[in-house]
């Protein structure tokens, strides 16, 4: 591991806005704050906003600055990305942001129902040959489920148009509608967070042509999320 990397981590230890629960005992324990975020974490009522896979942030804290009546909680399990996002907050001085170093697997055990009011997933891992870990397959979706209110909404922006159209697919297998798709959203004339935030991935991918896509959806809890029908498309299974 790298000096600077250590480093980070010595710091974050520091950060009152970063939590780092060891993940032994989570599948037999819920985590202590599993319903109580907005009683002692944000003390208020005000909704709160999950970025799954934050990397170093830039939708909670860019989120955070716009809305300041949301509370929002990036969720990684990379150290040293978190450490970015939530310095910046400290820096900006922002009350409504905090970050969990976990990964996104067990995010039942942190977050009780009707707990969360939106998702964010921005740039995620495509995983081309693992649907079942992709973030919008069926498998995340029945995860979130446990812990969002009714019809929260869901934001997937990717570079891969294949999660794009994947998760298209398994929208219309299960009869959900999108709010907003787009297959290159800086085609579009939007003026807001889809296109005015940019994450550290996002631009690197910007600079060599790659297009970015977005759609957004509200996830039912009653519903029985189903996989779409299997198919290959350049390399990208389901």
């Amino acid at each position: 591991m790298s000096k600077n990397k250590l480093q980070k981590f010595a710091e974050m230890k520091t950060f009152h806005n970063v939590l780092q629960p060891p993940v032994k005992g989570l599948i037999q324990e819920d985590y202590f704050l599993k319903g109580l975020w907005n009683e002692k974490v944000f003390e208020n009522n005000n909704p709160i906003v999950l970025e799954l896979g934050c990397g170093k942030g830039e939708y909670t804290v860019g989120l955070a600055q716009r809305y300041p009546d949301k509370n929002f909680i990036g969720v990684d399990i990379k150290g040293a990305r978190i450490w970015k996002g939530a310095k910046t907050a400290i820096e900006l001085g922002l009350k409504n942001v905090y970050f969990l170093r976990t990964k996104v697997d067990f995010i039942d055990k942190f977050f009780a129902e009707d707990e969360i009011s939106e998702i964010w997933i921005p740039h995620p891992d495509p995983q081309p040959k693992k649907p079942r870990k992709r973030l919008t397959s069926s498998h995340f979706l029945k995860l979130y489920q446990k812990i969002i209110k009714n019809d929260a909404i869901i934001h997937l922006k990717t570079d891969n148009y294949n999660l794009h159209i994947y998760t298209r697919d398994l929208l219309a297998a299960n009869g959900i509608e999108p709010i907003e798709s787009y297959e290159d959203i800086y085609a579009e004339n939007l003026n807001n967070e889809i296109t005015e935030i940019k994450t550290f991935y996002e631009k690197m991918f910007l600079s060599e042509g790659t297009k970015i896509t977005y759609v957004s959806f509200r996830l039912d809890k009653r519903t029985n999320i189903l996989e779409p029908p299997k198919r290959q498309v350049q390399g990208y299974k389901y």
